[in-house]
């Protein structure tokens, strides 16, 4: 390794240190020299800045490709999903501020465990390696596991916890025999080597290796991406996890395990005949995954618990643009893109919905739909952007979450998948009733008991403001998402054969 490749690392360097730094300071410091609400608000601040230091970092790196330490890809794929993992924990850890107060007398540690989660995302996507995309998944995992279950004396916290711990455990080792079964067929556990030996041997001797092998990693990428029939952890774990947890949980935890999944298929296993062998497969995971998302969502009563299978319906349909790629990268609809747009779009459209959400059991503890009555006359502001984040989560124009379902479903056509897309179009009409039930309740039922006004703090409402903002913006002026996500597909779909 060069010195010179420290330039590459700048944002995981700055998080650790930062990480570090928040640890120090909520211990040695700002614990004996203020309040613990002054020392919440301080830490997030700093949290924050050390965020956007590490955002300022992958400027250097910005239109580069090169090779970090022979096991880490510096490219623009790697670099959209490290933007996206920055938002996204700068986004959690607003929700938190006003979350924590009167949860946890331990909100540095909180905010610290949020950088390390930042930090190994940045490592999982950018790995080309098996060994590292396996230490890199279970860094998430295991910080993830204590987000979850960081509010100690709730028993839903722990429960959540541990079935998200067990879960992840059994995933993790099915995962990594079928990563063993790769390094044994082909001796390398490096992603470019392993697809110039599969390519070369696939039609013969390891063809018969190669598809429980696929098969076992589709388990722990699965786990991560919560598709079915892997989800099992994630309706218990977003109910019971610390709210801002579950908005991480599902949006930038659930991309980097898409983000590892394109990058271990489209590059160790993408000649041919094994991507037809996973591009069925993925076909029959998407269409379990949106249909039983959606059926059970139809079912629940608590919103939190309906999200997460809202996120579990939408996991199938960003998998159709992975199941639907196409190796032209000039294509405008290869599938790729459309999974980065989706995935970007999704994370500000769930981040803003659990906000929502966050900031309503925040004021009165509660989170079952019928406590979403007469939301319109107790917070006017918190229906309507509800009602916008709902909208883009079931497709509706002009929001990100049409742009990114336009995307997949066309990259779908373009491979003339009618049944598939015959399909999702029946679950978006399903998805489409849950989240319009939602809204009756909060415009057209009157409140059963006596209606308490919501408040919304400032950190809730920057979230909010900048959330829906974004949501809507890439609805309308989608251009620059389109630009930046095709371009970031590119260097991928070329390793497509």
């Amino acid at each position: 390794m060069k010195l010179t490749d420290l330039i590459y690392l700048l944002p995981e360097v700055i998080l650790l240190l930062g990480a570090a730094l928040i640890f120090v300071l909520d211990i040695v410091w700002l614990r004996r020299a203020m309040s613990a609400e002054r020392r919440f608000s301080w830490l997030a601040g700093a949290a924050l800045v050390i965020l956007l230091l590490a955002a300022l970092g992958l400027i250097p790196s910005q239109d580069q490709t090169a090779t970090v330490a022979t096991m880490l890809s510096v490219d623009p794929f790697a670099i959209f999903f490290k933007a996206l993992a920055i938002m996204g924990v700068a986004l959690v850890i607003l929700i938190a501020m006003p979350y924590l107060k009167g949860r946890t007398a331990y909100g540095g540690e909180f905010y610290a465990l949020l950088l390390i989660t930042a930090l190994a995302i940045c490592f999982a996507v950018s790995a080309n390696n098996l060994i590292l995309i396996y230490l890199s998944m279970e860094f998430l995992s295991i910080t993830s596991y204590v987000l979850a279950g960081y509010l100690r004396q709730d028993r839903k916290s722990g429960e959540a916890a541990l079935k998200y711990f067990l879960y992840g455990a059994t995933a993790s080792a099915v995962m990594l025999y079928g990563m063993s079964l790769l390094y044994g067929a082909t001796g390398t556990t490096d992603l470019v080597q392993m697809a110039t030996i599969l390519g070369a041997r696939a039609q013969g001797e390891l063809a018969w290796l190669v598809t429980p092998a696929v098969l076992m990693l589709l388990v722990g990428f699965g786990f991560k991406a919560s598709l079915v029939p892997f989800h099992q952890w994630a309706p218990d774990t977003y109910e019971g996890a610390p709210t801002p947890v579950t908005a991480f949980l599902s949006t930038a935890s659930k991309a980097t395990g898409f983000a590892i999944l394109m990058r271990v298929l489209l590059t160790a296993l993408g000649s041919q005949p094994i991507a037809g062998i996973w591009m069925t497969l993925l076909v029959a995971v998407s269409v379990l995954t949106m249909t039983l998302g959606n059926l059970t969502a139809l079912r629940q009563t608590n919103i939190k618990r309906l999200l997460a299978y809202s996120s579990i319906a939408q996991a199938g349909y960003v998998l159709i643009g992975v199941a639907a790629v196409s190796a032209d990268a000039r294509l405008t609809f290869n599938g790729i893109n459309g999974v980065l747009i989706y995935l970007l779009a999704y994370l500000f459209t769930n981040v803003g919905a659990f906000a929502v959400v966050t900031a309503i059991e925040t004021e009165t503890g509660k989170v079952e739909l019928g406590d979403y009555t007469g939301l319109i006359r107790r917070s006017p502001w918190l229906a309507a952007l509800l009602l916008i984040f709902l909208l883009s989560l079931a497709g509706i124009p002009p929001t990100g979450g049409f742009l990114g379902k336009f995307f997949v479903f066309g990259a779908a056509v373009y491979r003339q998948m009618w049944v598939l897309l015959a399909i999702a179009a029946i679950n978006t009409v399903v998805a489409a009733f849950y989240y319009l039930n939602i809204v009756r309740y909060m415009f057209l039922t009157p409140p059963e008991e006596q209606e308490v006004r919501v408040s919304v703090s400032p950190a809730f409402g920057a979230v909010l403001g900048i959330t829906a903002l974004v949501t809507l913006l890439l609805g309308i002026i989608p251009g620059p998402l389109i630009a930046w996500a095709s371009d970031s597909a590119r260097i991928l779909l070329a390793a497509l054969r």
